[in-house]
């Protein structure tokens, strides 16, 4: 009994912290989103259903489709990328493992958006990349690789890439590499004996890695505001312009409440997966 009590106390500061920054507010959001529209801006009077018709919009629903499309997609790729830089981390030697690491956390020391923004310059329709596409007939002159769900998709990519190398390196760190070794010696080929041994064998960091890179990608908003421009925005900036712009407080808390779901269902999947 001491020993509980010890850890409830122990976990005490941070549940506070996390009820007063994360679920109150989540609960502020959620009893707005049921709160009519101030015509002069803010919050009204009276409770109304009213601000959740706009998911019933083809518009909203595009844009639904294309926050969805694009986080799982991003996440996928970075599981792609990520997985064998982790392995080759996992296998080298402490000297170059730590390099290795070191290479991986570099992009860390440059500001979040200064690194967005240099993607922006980058693809920029005037940029050097451009131009030499447009040497190699591959780019059209009125084409841009700037604004559209590609550059989205892109440097998102890019962004994200590191989250997914650190858990996915913390979980083959651990695991048994004598056991592709024994797989082997047992027929099975090394791509029998990485997918069915290697990957069981991490699927906590596997699971770690996708929630860490698509729940950040569902709230999306700097990459898609910076280089995807109308045809790349996503739920996030529409969230910020019922805010921002439209003075519609009630809409974006509403629009905040569904993606809130959203976040929730893979966790709530993980839970259920590991149980």
């Amino acid at each position: 009994m001491k020993r509980k009590q010890v850890e409830i106390l122990a976990t005490l500061p941070s549940l506070s912290w996390l009820a007063l920054f994360v679920l109150v507010p989540s609960l502020m959001v959620l009893t707005i989103a049921f709160r009519n529209t101030d015509p002069a801006g803010g919050i009204g009077a009276g409770w109304t259903w009213e601000q959740f018709s706009v998911f019933a919009e083809k518009s909203t629903l595009t844009l639904v489709w294309r926050t969805l499309w694009i986080s799982a997609l991003t996440t996928l790729l970075c599981l792609i990328l990520a997985l064998p830089v982790a392995w080759r981390i996992a296998r080298a030697s402490g000297k170059w493992r730590s390099r290795l690491l070191l290479l991986v956390i570099v992009p860390f020391w440059t500001n979040f958006l200064i690194r967005v923004f240099a993607w922006n310059q980058i693809l920029h329709s005037e940029g050097a990349l451009a131009r030499f596409f447009r040497a190699i007939n591959l780019l059209g002159e009125n084409d841009s690789l700037l604004f559209n769900s590609g550059a989205v998709l892109l440097v998102s990519v890019y962004t994200y890439l590191p989250f997914a190398i650190l858990p996915l390196y913390a979980a083959a760190e651990k695991f048994d590499f004598g056991l592709l070794d024994a797989a082997r010696d047992l027929g099975a080929t090394a791509f029998q004996a990485f997918g069915s041994v290697f990957l069981p064998g991490i699927r906590k960091g596997l699971s770690t890695a996708l929630l860490i890179v698509f729940i950040p990608m569902l709230g999306s908003y700097v990459v898609p505001d910076l280089v995807g421009g109308t045809d790349g925005q996503m739920l996030g900036n529409k969230i910020a312009q019922r805010n921002f712009a439209d003075r519609n407080l009630p809409a974006a808390s509403a629009m905040a409440a569904v993606l809130t779901l959203f976040v929730l269902a893979p966790i709530a999947f993980r839970k259920r997966a590991n149980a």
